[in-house]
């Protein structure tokens, strides 16, 4: 399980993420609400714990943005001004759960669990399709006009990522972000190295350069199979 933790008290950061951690549970974070959307777009999560009372913005504002553009990530508010009516209107703004502050962390984790249970049981998005490109989700398995593609784990995120943001136009800061997370830094190169890497394996005309920003998927109707890749069985790791 992968959360995104946005707290801006170090000392509960700190206490949170080495919990998880005993748990097996993989936990990025982030202090501010501009860094939020970055980090929310440039990975998949199963859950976000999301403060209210930011330095720099609302949290309720970020929950209403999430919700707006169709991201149905689970979320969990953690709040030190849990009352019933502010509770109802975090409920009809989108949060899948709160917890007032201070709380139990065994009842957090248990609660992170049951959410994640029932939105993964209601959402039926487990693949994703772009022209002849169909990514199982579940199984990492990658299919190129019905043929199965071998490709590492970074590549399955990186083809992830441009496919959960079709339409946008992804900084290398955000790639970066994707396939190495916070704390670890990638060469000048790698990135192109990756797109490279892609457009052998399925086509040229599968990711566009915008001089000077990043990458973004070409246009779908546009995206040819020339011959396709060979097959293969499995992502490797």
């Amino acid at each position: 399980m992968r959360l995104l933790l946005l707290e801006d008290d170090d000392a509960v950061r700190e206490a949170l993420c080495a919990g998880f951690s005993q748990h097996g549970v993989v936990a990025d974070w982030v202090a501010r609400a501009s860094e939020f959307d970055g980090a929310l777009l440039s990975n998949r999560f199963d859950c976000v714990l999301l403060d209210l009372r930011l330095p720099d913005g609302n949290g309720a504002e970020l929950l209403r943005t999430m919700r707006r553009r169709g991201d149905n990530t689970a979320v969990i508010v953690l709040t030190a001004q849990a009352t019933r009516d502010s509770s109802i209107d975090l409920l009809n703004i989108g949060a899948d759960d709160y917890m007032a502050k201070p709380f139990d962390f065994a009842e957090l984790l248990a609660r992170i669990r049951a959410v994640v249970r029932r939105t993964q049981s209601t959402d039926r998005s487990t693949r994703l399709c772009y022209g002849p490109l169909v990514l199982h989700l579940d199984s990492m398995l990658v299919f190129w006009a019905d043929k199965l593609v071998p490709l590492t784990r970074k590549q399955f995120w990186l083809l992830e990522l441009f496919m959960r943001n079709r339409n946008r136009v992804l900084t290398r800061q955000q790639i970066e972000e994707a396939l190495y997370g916070w704390g670890e830094e990638a060469e000048s190169n790698t990135i192109g190295v990756y797109v490279h890497q892609l457009r052998k394996k399925f086509a040229p005309s599968l990711f566009v350069t915008v001089r000077g920003v990043g990458y973004q998927l070409g246009a779908e109707e546009q995206i040819v199979t020339p011959g396709g890749p060979d097959v293969f069985f499995s992502v490797a790791g």
